[in-house]
């Protein structure tokens, strides 16, 4: 069973159309010590079955959330996901559809993100927001560039409890602008008023607080917010979990002037950590200042309801050097799924999503919190993810739970969390799709290893 389709022949066909003799002369312009000249140390040629036979079993090797029992978040979840979603998406209309550059003959299109940009705004509790963004480190950045272009001012104040991968890519690029970056430190594991006020000034441009926080924890985010706007021109940044909205207070109505957040909760799969799709909401006097593309709705000349793109602000199209981003694309394909997504489950839907994550993570955790040896890191409010420090060091918790078929947690002490836990922390999500049995089979885990 041959399956390569280029033969020796083909290729000494393609060289001599070109005018080439060897396949090495088309590297002629790479320098000759940067060229790998051995041979690869690769195996015999198998056949095409063979080869599907290795590789089935190498993957069988791969375990994860689809096997398993997954209690691990620290930024994604677990979450349920309709499978109308999957029939629809994969249809070959949405699929393999491309940004359209001449949008406005995409009716189908434009409506799917107006809907979309209309969803997260209702979400977020904000007048608009923009037609998706890359995933959530880049929305919060987003954020904060826009912050920077409406206030004028230069300092940028962000929790400490912000999710590492945000505050990393935040201080990567901001580090090449004229900003700086001060970090809030938190009391607790949440940010206080005092602290915040402890570092306000008259050229703070922008306040960052994510509620529920890297921990978990809900932020008294009204509190902060306000005093953040206690300092004219200062705008306050809501990093949000979308599920949480459903239940939680929404940025707006905690006095935020932007909302950033990742999207992956709302129907797109774990994926091995991506592609996800950013969230971006803000109140309508910033909407020049936004990024990416804004969809909006009007009639045409036969009182029909039609779409256009309302604003493009991105580097691809006419704003050249004046572009608010460099943004070049809109997710569109997710942005389908989360419209999908959140219609399919309606308002009440989406709360009893939350209503069932919040219970169901406090039953954990108390049941948890009795055990010998175990305690709850922070004693602040939380919404469906909470911290918990163990009387081993958590890569045996981990590895034990691991062969029981569970995946107790994220370490934030290791370095995919950013070292910014102790040792024997662990993070616990809960979502709706956990059962009393999965979180009775945690618990015990965690009591043999209590001794």
């Amino acid at each position: 069973m041959d399956y390569t389709q280029i033969t020796s022949a083909h290729e000494q066909q393609m060289l001599q159309a070109i005018g080439v003799a060897h396949v090495d002369e088309l590297f002629g312009a790479i320098s000759p010590e940067f060229r790998f000249r051995q041979t690869l140390d690769l195996p015999p040629a198998r056949s095409e079955l063979d080869l599907q036979r290795d590789l089935a079993e190498m993957a069988a090797h791969n375990h994860g959330a689809h096997d398993m029992v997954c209690f691990m978040g620290g930024g994604a979840y677990d979450h349920f996901c309709p499978a109308l979603i999957d029939q629809l998406i994969n249809r070959g209309e949405f699929l393999t559809a491309y940004t359209p550059y001449q949008a406005e003959a995409s009716q189908g299109s434009l409506q799917a993100f107006f809907e979309f940009q209309t969803q997260v705004a209702r979400l977020a509790g904000l007048e608009v927001a923009n037609a998706s963004l890359y995933e959530g480190a880049t929305a919060v950045v987003e954020a904060v560039l826009m912050a920077l272009r409406v206030s004028g001012k230069r300092r940028v104040l962000a929790a400490s409890t912000l999710h590492p991968d945000y505050l990393a890519v935040l201080e990567t690029y901001l580090s090449d602008l004229p900003a700086e970056l001060c970090r809030l430190e938190a009391t607790e594991g949440r940010i206080t008023v005092e602290v915040l006020r402890g570092h306000l000034d008259d050229d703070t441009a922008a306040v960052v607080i994510q509620s529920p926080n890297v921990w978990g924890l809900i932020e008294d985010s009204q509190r902060l917010f306000s005093a953040a706007h206690d300092r004219p021109g200062t705008c306050a940044i809501a990093v949000f979990n979308p599920i949480a909205c459903a239940l939680l207070k929404k940025p707006g109505e905690c006095g935020a002037d932007i909302a950033a957040a990742e999207g992956q909760p709302l129907g797109v799969p774990l994926s091995l950590g991506g592609p996800y799709i950013g969230l971006l909401a803000a109140k309508k006097r910033f909407i020049r200042s936004m990024p990416g593309r804004l969809v909006g709705r009007t009639t045409d000349t036969e009182g029909r309801p039609t779409y256009c793109l309302t604003l493009q602000t991105r580097e691809q199209h006419i704003r050249g050097a004046r572009a608010t981003s460099n943004i070049c694309t809109n997710q569109g394909l997710l942005a389908l799924r989360v419209t999908m997504f959140l219609s399919a489950l309606g308002k009440s839907g989406l709360a009893e999503m939350a209503r069932q994550c919040y219970h169901k993570a406090h039953y954990l955790a108390g049941q948890i919190a009795a055990l010998d040896g175990y305690a709850m890191t922070f004693d602040g409010p939380f919404f469906f993810e909470f911290c918990i420090t163990c009387p081993r060091p958590v890569t045996e918790v981990i590895e034990t739970a691991k062969r029981r078929r569970l995946l107790a947690g994220v370490a934030p002490g290791g370095r995919r969390m950013g070292s910014i836990g102790g040792p024997n922390d662990l993070l616990i999500a809960v979502t709706e799709q956990r059962t009393r049995a999965e979180m009775d089979a945690l618990v015990e885990v965690l009591e043999e290893l209590s001794g």
